[in-house]
């Protein structure tokens, strides 16, 4: 079944876009982010906010971003009274407090104790259940849990053999990260020392460039290798051998996306120009013994004019979800 197209509403901007994000809080639901993905200095975020009414985009603000940022996201809670602050990556971790009329930059954390220069970083997750909390995953090996109240590193872990290239809370002390050495591992910050491998990319030598852990069900991670078609979703109980493998894509997978809420659902999105929803409908009951779980059919899709590069649903609004294809936002009602 395809998105009605009455049910798409599009941005187009003068810069192609990879980066994007929701806003969270209560006042400021259908706000997004889209960062620009050019190969110099000098790129671009910008601020929008979708009006309901008019379904129309308003630009809102837009700021200046040293390297194309990797992730964006905003404040992690729905309290109006919080402040208003957006983080990103690319080469340094960086706060940003938003006023009305500007964006100022409040701190950039640099997770190099040795050097002014830091490595890059791929990716981050803004902690929900403790908002003092990013975890940031680098090309240099290493994942940092930063405590963004006082500034400081809390803990740093060299975390794989290879790059690391997406990270992903999974509750209180725990995250999942995955990287160029083709596993995804399970992190508890109370025993730094050690990692639990859940998955390895079947693939001999091959990346896993994605990890996503339902918040809603932390029984279920999400996983994508680099130039696969399979979405990979694992059952931590019982790990290495994947629970499920969506396999309907006809290009290589970009991006996922869990639903917020029941957890049921899980969008992903790739270069076959298609988002696709995915209904996991066995989770309470489990799949029966020897049950074929690799034929799933996606319950819902979207087709773009172009290859997706990244699919956030909404956080706070299971009804949106939000794609970028090429120079084009496109938030989608489903």
């Amino acid at each position: 079944m395809q998105s009605p197209s009455q049910g798409v509403y599009t941005y187009t901007a003068p810069w192609p876009i990879y980066s994007l994000a929701w806003s969270i809080r209560h006042d400021k639901k259908y706000r997004l982010a889209i960062g620009s993905s050019l190969e110099d200095y000098n790129n671009k975020i910008e601020i929008l906010q979708f009006n309901l009414d008019s379904l129309n985009f308003e630009s809102h603000l837009l700021f200046d971003h040293p390297f194309a940022p990797t992730n964006l996201m905003f404040f992690p809670f729905q309290d109006g009274l919080n402040p208003d602050i957006i983080a990103t990556s690319g080469d340094f971790l960086r706060l940003w407090h938003i006023h009305d009329d500007r964006v100022e930059l409040k701190s950039v954390l640099n997770g190099n104790r040795s050097s002014e220069f830091s490595s890059a970083i791929t990716s981050f997750d803004w902690a929900d259940f403790d908002v003092s909390r990013i975890a940031t995953s680098s090309v240099d090996t290493t994942c940092t849990v930063w405590d963004v109240e006082k500034e400081t590193v809390d803990s740093q872990l060299v975390a794989h053999d290879k790059e690391v290239y997406d990270i992903s809370w999974g509750g209180y002390n725990v995250f999942a990260s995955v990287s160029g050495d083709g596993s995804v591992r399970v992190f508890d910050l109370r025993n730094k020392e050690r990692s639990t491998i859940i998955y390895e990319n079947p693939i001999g030598e091959s990346p896993l460039l994605r990890v996503e852990w339902n918040k809603c069900d932390p029984r279920f991670v999400g996983t994508v290798g680099m130039d696969s078609n399979k979405v990979v979703i694992i059952d931590i109980r019982y790990p290495i051998t994947p629970w499920m493998e969506l396999s309907k894509h006809k290009a290589s997978v970009n991006a996922i996306s869990w639903a917020p809420v029941a957890g049921r659902n899980i969008c992903s999105a790739g270069d076959d120009c298609r988002a696709l929803i995915w209904e996991m409908l066995d989770t309470d009951v489990g799949f029966p013994e020897g049950g074929d779980r690799s034929d799933a059919e996606p319950h819902l899709w979207f087709e773009s004019t172009a290859e997706i590069n990244n699919v956030r649903w909404s956080p706070v609004d299971s009804e949106w979800i939000a794609i970028a294809s090429l120079n084009k936002l496109q938030i989608l009602k489903v």
